[in-house]
């Protein structure tokens, strides 16, 4: 049976129905996150990893997370706020390709799977959860810290901790994790965040760049609404409402350093932007953007021995300038 464990320090949103959450601050950064639960959790889909998930964050009287989608149900599989990661391996997740219909496989950050059929593994679809594993969940006033324990299934096995602090006297926010390896088996998975960057609610278009610290190139064509300047992607114009109008595709040009690692989104109309840096390098890079949301998601590769701990962070700057408007900018 499930347990979650909650040392909770803080006013937690245990009332009603209302889902679990944690307040954090350091004066400057407000943050509310979500807490993983079975029963009540927001997010309960399968996959993305249950922890860690923001619900809203603001520096400045600027608001950098929230609800970006047009449908919420708990299980749906992006129905969440950003930043969220996902572990997601070459066959969709650990031991998914050799399980047989019935037969289980996992999801770090999720749980343990049953495989419904033969069908390949597809990121949209609910699978049933037979076991969540032991969360364990301790808020501070500037951080939340996250545990999961999954033992052997089939041998996979690990420990998971995540750390959401806020720097002090620092406008940054800062994911601390370490996976070690506690089965039988080797643990190969890429991590992405997905990131779901919604600033001020301001509509994907012209007033959004996504910087980047080398010559960025698009694998294919962005299409219209896009365009490549050098390290910069800017919009050419407004995407379409209703999730349909999109500008999404891998992208290259990064190398095998981590100095590669440091993305920055800015909107220009209402001076606010955001600086993402992991200390890992690049495996791979997308950039996924609709009209309520930007999401340049970089996925870093790890490669786990049995009983081997892998430990990365992500930093998240927060940062403001002039808006366009009062630059006598057209």
């Amino acid at each position: 049976m499930n347990r979650f464990v909650a040392a909770l320090a803080l006013t937690v949103g245990l009332v009603n129905a209302q889902p679990p959450e944690a307040r954090i601050t350091n004066g400057a950064i407000q943050a509310v996150l979500y807490l993983p639960d079975a029963d009540r959790g927001y997010y309960r889909g399968t996959r993305f990893d249950w922890s860690g998930v923001i619900a809203r964050l603001e520096y400045k009287h600027h608001s950098y997370f929230g609800v970006w989608f047009p449908k919420y149900e708990p299980t749906l599989h992006d129905a969440i706020t950003g930043p969220v990661e996902e572990f997601r391996s070459d066959d969709g997740a650990l031991g998914f390709g050799e399980a047989k219909p019935g037969e289980l496989f996992v999801k770090i950050g999720v749980g343990i799977l049953q495989k419904p059929d033969n069908k390949p593994y597809q990121f949209t679809r609910p699978y049933k959860i037979v076991s969540t594993g032991v969360w364990v969940v301790r808020p501070h006033p500037e951080s939340v810290e996250f545990e999961q324990d999954l033992r052997d299934v089939n041998g996979y096995g690990y420990e998971y901790s995540k750390r959401v602090r806020l720097a002090d006297h620092k406008p940054e926010l800062i994911l601390e994790h370490t996976l070690k390896n506690t089965g039988k088996r080797m643990i190969e998975t890429e991590v992405y965040n997905h990131d779901f960057y919604v600033i001020d609610g301001q509509p994907t278009g012209p007033a959004f760049s996504i910087q980047f610290p080398f010559r960025v190139k698009p694998e294919d064509s962005l299409g219209n609404a896009a365009e490549v300047r050098g390290d910069e992607i800017t919009y050419t114009r407004p995407l379409g409402e209703g999730g349909h109008d999109t500008v999404a595709g891998y992208l290259t040009g990064y190398g095998k350093s981590a100095k590669d690692d440091d993305i920055r989104v800015e909107n220009s109309r209402v001076g606010a932007g955001v600086e993402e840096s992991i200390n890992r390098p690049i495996s791979k890079l997308y950039l996924w953007s609709i009209r309520t949301t930007v999401c340049p998601e970089v996925y870093i590769a790890l490669k786990i021995a049995p009983g081997e701990s892998a430990r990365w962070q992500t930093k998240y700057r927060f940062y403001t300038f002039r808006p366009e408007e009062e630059q006598g900018r057209p």
